[in-house]
């Protein structure tokens, strides 16, 4: 196999370089079947002739082996997109999970979207992530963002389009946090008793359509938003009250009539809860108001029986999540709590209330539809912890009552 060494672009005359040109190898790789001419390799920017001849011996080693790759000229963007496809089709992802890929690659684009996969190196990656870091991105969107980057490159590995995986030995910073920061991230927020109390009579005096009944079912159940917009009436077991939770409500664009109903978001999710007599009295009201309108609007009414549904502009389609986002800010406002509070931390609430009930962990993470979450363990212990140092005081003030 013919190859050779030279400096490319060199204007010596003489046998001495002074204009510094590099050096670069050419290498024959064979012989075009279509054209029946030579094809060839050839590298540049060697600095020495040394290391061009170096080079130049380990690609004709790989190209006897079999083991030489021609690596692609494809770049990012182009090779990412293509990824996501292959991604979408061989995978049993959900869609939200198809959302969140793309979400990822977008936060990748702006540092490696115009480079060739050859070219990303494992520095440009690794400064790739410190850049996020520094931006402020969270560990945990961190994390996903590299775990994206990963399978996009062992993909590129694994159909030749590189050689190397510039994300093998890629890290992520992690930030020095503080003993404050600790115990105030470790817990996440969530509305005392008393509070909740105070957020549910507010939802009833002064919500919208719905809001008690909405507030109320996340509150007393625990059941994730989603879960909640797409119930259905046949999920409802007045008798035996219970609720069965076999789906969840997916609409990334916020567009009332785009909505899609799918597998919920783990086996355990699947589930039948026992609901409190309040809510059953809440919801068969609602179910004679809802039949009322139905007959009212038939015409236009889009009668998938779903509880929770609009009666204005598009009646009978689920109630979309931002909606509950934005209506449960509202009364968080007008009741003076927590702004910051979300519909997720009624579950958060939810958990909270059963552990100072004394009910058991497991039992509370079966309703929850968990097989094991470090935050509702969080909650309990923080809980718990709370209730043995008031059962502590309590003794000590037993003890020292019985000394007078």
């Amino acid at each position: 196999m013919k190859g050779h060494v030279y400096r490319r672009g060199c204007t010596c005359k003489k046998k001495k370089c002074t204009c510094r040109a590099k050096y670069t190898y050419v290498v024959d790789v064979g012989i075009d079947p279509k054209t029946g001419k030579r094809k060839q390799k050839s590298k540049g920017g060697f600095r020495t002739k040394h290391e061009a001849e170096l080079a130049l011996a380990s690609l004709i080693h790989d190209i006897q082996a079999g083991t030489f790759i021609k690596e692609s000229e494809e770049l990012f963007k182009d090779f990412a997109k293509d990824w996501l496809v292959i991604y979408a089709e061989t995978n049993s992802v959900k869609p939200g999970t198809i959302r969140v890929r793309q979400h990822e690659i977008n936060n990748l684009l702006p540092y490696l979207a115009n480079l060739k996969l050859r070219s990303i190196t494992r520095e440009t990656y690794q400064n790739t992530l410190n850049d996020l870091k520094d931006k402020g991105y969270a560990d945990n969107t961190l994390s996903g963002i590299h775990r994206t980057g990963r399978m996009i490159f062992r993909k590129a590995v694994e159909m030749e389009k590189v050689k190397r995986d510039p994300t093998e030995f890629a890290y992520l910073r992690k930030t020095k946090r503080s003993v404050e920061d600790l115990e105030s991230n470790e817990i996440p927020k969530y509305l005392e008793k008393e509070e909740l109390n105070l957020f549910l009579q507010t939802a009833k005096e002064k919500g919208l359509f719905l809001d008690y009944l909405i507030f109320l079912t996340l509150s007393y159940t625990g059941i994730r938003v989603g879960e909640l917009v797409a119930l259905k009436w046949k999920d409802v077991d007045f008798n035996q009250h219970t609720i069965k939770i076999t789906k969840t409500y997916y609409n990334p664009t916020n567009n009332t009539q785009k909505y899609q109903l799918v597998p919920p978001k783990t086996k355990k999710s699947k589930r039948t809860i026992s609901i409190d007599e309040e809510i059953i009295v809440h919801l068969k009201k609602h179910l004679a108001t809802q039949n009322k309108m139905k007959m009212k609007k038939r015409n236009m009414y889009h009668d998938e029986n779903f509880i929770f549904a609009k009666k204005e502009r598009k009646p009978g389609y689920p109630i979309v999540i931002k909606i509950v986002e934005t209506r449960m800010k509202r009364l968080l406002k007008i009741a003076g709590l927590n702004e910051a509070l979300t519909p997720h931390s009624l579950r958060h609430t939810h958990t909270s209330l059963l552990a100072e009930a004394h009910v058991n962990l497991q039992i509370i993470m079966e309703r929850l539809g968990h097989t094991d979450d470090q935050t509702t363990k969080n909650i309990y212990l923080h809980v718990t912890q709370d209730m043995k140092k008031e059962a502590s005081q309590k003794f000590g003030e037993l003890m020292r009552s019985l000394k007078k």
